[in-house]
């Protein structure tokens, strides 16, 4: 009785890959906006991650019964951030861009 060959174990060939460099085209932008009234039980950020290709952080978020502020970090190609941004004034959000140091912690 011959035994039971066994295979050398499948080396793998699966190597490391290269780390490319951040795509220049790559953006991320800290933002506040400011919604009115009639927006506010609007799931419009939701709306914002289903139209444009940008990854959404709530960065702080206070809402009350006449308006609603919001801290949001986009990331993503400049131009769908610009696209977003450009939405987001045509629904009557005013956006304006957080000042650097601000939020950092």
């Amino acid at each position: 009785m011959s035994s039971p060959s066994k295979k050398p174990a499948a080396k793998s060939d699966a190597k490391a890959e290269p780390k490319l460099p951040p795509d220049p085209r790559q953006s991320k932008s800290r933002l506040w906006l400011t919604f009115p009234a009639p927006l506010i039980t609007r799931p419009v950020i939701w709306e914002l991650g289903q139209k444009f290709k940008v990854v959404f952080n709530l960065r702080q978020v206070s809402v009350g019964k006449d308006i609603g502020i919001v801290c949001l970090e986009l990331d993503g190609a400049r131009t769908e951030i610009k696209n977003a941004i450009n939405w987001l004034e045509k629904l009557g959000v005013e956006v304006e861009p957080v000042e650097i140091g601000v939020l950092e912690s």
